[in-house]
C-alpha cells in the first residue's frame, strides 16, 4: 500500500448497548466520544459492574433499533422494550473496567427486562452521562485528549475487509465456518487495502464528508478476548476464531495479546457525518 492509497468506507456500525448486537448504518454523526449513541448504554450487575458477552453470551441476541425518539430492543422470547432517547430515571455509579463513573439508571422496567432476558437477577441498564470526562489512555493517545463513553477504552474501532478475508481463508483451511465482521464489533470498516491487517501500519485516516474532512488517528491494536468466538446469530460460544488468530495475530505492541483491528481517536471533524462509500486517504506510521 502506498503512503496515501485511496480507500473507501465499506461499512459503518453503531453498538448502542455495550456487548449487544450492532446496527449497520449508512451514515453516522461523530460526537466527541465517537459515533452518536455508540456504547451509550451498558448492562450492569447489582454492584454496578459491567456485564458483557464474556459472561452472558445471550447478550448477542439483544437487537436494538434506533428511531427518531426511542431505542427499541428485541430479543427471542421477549416483548419489545422501548427506551425514550430523551429520558432517564435516576442517577447511579457504574464501573467499566478500571473506571468508576457517574451515570444514569434507566429504571425498573428496563432492569426487569434485561434480568428476564439474560436469566440473571438484579441486572440494571445504565446510560452514559455526557458530563462525565472518561478519557482514553494517554499512554496511547499522547497529547490528544480523547473522550469515550462505555467503549472498552477508545472512541472508535477500525477494521479492514482484507483482514476478515484472511481470517476466513484460514478458518476455511481448518475446516471451520467463515465469520462475519460483526464478530469483531468495529465502527468503521475500510475497503481497498491490498494487504491483510494493513490497518496495523496506518497512523492516520483522512475521510471525506459533506461537512468537511475527518481526521482519525489509529493509536492502539485492539486486543481480543473471547467475544469474537460468540456466534452473533445463535449466541453459541466456540473457539475456532481464537484458535485461528492464535496462529498469526499475537502483537508485541500489546504484550503479545491477539490483536484484530485498530482503536482510533478523533483528531478533527467532530460534528461531521461519515457515510458508507466515503473516500479515505491513509498515511502510514508504524513499522
Amino acid at each position: 500500500m502506498s503512503e496515501h492509497s485511496p480507500l473507501r468506507i465499506s461499512q459503518l456500525f453503531i453498538h448502542p448497548i455495550k456487548s449487544c448486537a450492532a446496527i449497520a448504518v449508512d451514515e453516522a454523526p461523530l460526537i466527541d466520544t465517537g459515533f452518536e449513541y455508540d456504547r451509550e448504554w451498558m448492562v450492569v450487575d447489582a454492584h454496578g459492574d459491567l456485564v458483557t458477552q464474556r459472561e452472558l453470551p445471550r447478550m448477542a441476541l439483544i437487537r436494538p433499533t434506533l428511531r427518531s425518539s426511542d431505542l427499541v430492543l428485541r430479543a427471542p422470547g421477549m416483548l419489545a422494550l422501548h427506551l425514550q432517547l430523551d429520558a432517564v430515571e435516576g442517577d447511579c455509579r457504574v464501573r467499566v473496567w478500571n473506571d468508576t463513573v457517574d451515570a444514569f439508571d434507566m429504571g425498573d422496567l428496563a432492569a426487569q427486562w434485561f434480568s428476564d432476558c439474560l436469566g440473571q437477577p438484579s441486572l440494571r441498564l445504565a446510560r452514559f452521562n455526557p458530563d462525565v470526562q472518561r478519557l482514553a489512555s494517554s499512554e496511547w493517545t499522547g497529547a490528544i485528549s480523547a473522550r469515550t463513553a462505555f467503549s472498552d477504552g477508545f472512541p472508535l474501532l477500525v477494521l479492514s475487509t482484507a483482514s476478515l478475508t484472511e481470517l476466513n481463508r484460514r478458518l476455511t483451511a481448518a475446516g471451520q465456518d467463515t465469520v462475519t465482521m460483526q464478530r469483531f464489533r468495529p465502527n468503521i470498516v475500510i475497503d481497498g487495502l491490498d494487504d491483510a491487517h494493513g490497518e496495523d501500519f496506518i497512523e492516520t485516516l483522512s475521510i471525506e464528508s459533506a461537512d468537511g474532512p475527518v481526521l482519525l488517528k489509529l493509536v492502539k491494536p485492539c486486543s481480543r478476548c473471547s467475544v469474537p468466538d460468540v456466534d452473533p446469530v445463535t449466541a453459541v460460544p466456540g473457539h475456532a476464531v481464537t484458535d485461528a488468530m492464535s496462529a498469526y495475530r499475537a502483537n508485541a505492541r500489546v504484550g503479545g495479546a491477539l490483536a484484530f483491528g485498530q482503536n482510533a481517536v478523533i483528531v478533527s471533524g467532530i460534528g461531521h457525518r461519515l457515510r458508507v462509500g466515503a473516500a479515505v486517504q491513509a498515511a502510514l506510521g508504524f513499522d
